[in-house]
């Protein structure tokens, strides 16, 4: 599932002022913890990062015999 900027902040915001449910359009869930609603936030984040690219890495390695 892609995830939204606007999904994200509706997350953050129901963690800021403690509630527990959170509506996307029209659907909503309801966390049972705080960790939970933590763990989605992150999860939402990583997936949102990914998308953008910041998850990519390029590693070069370069070798030579040295004289």
């Amino acid at each position: 599932m892609s995830y939204t900027r606007k999904q994200l902040d509706a997350l953050k915001k129901a963690l800021a002022t403690g509630e527990r449910r959170v509506s996307f359009g029209d659907k909503t869930v309801e966390y049972r913890s705080v960790a939970e609603l933590q763990a989605a936030i992150r999860s939402v984040e990583a997936e949102i990062a990914r998308g953008a690219g910041a998850a990519k890495r390029q590693i070069r390695i370069t070798t030579g015999k040295g004289f």
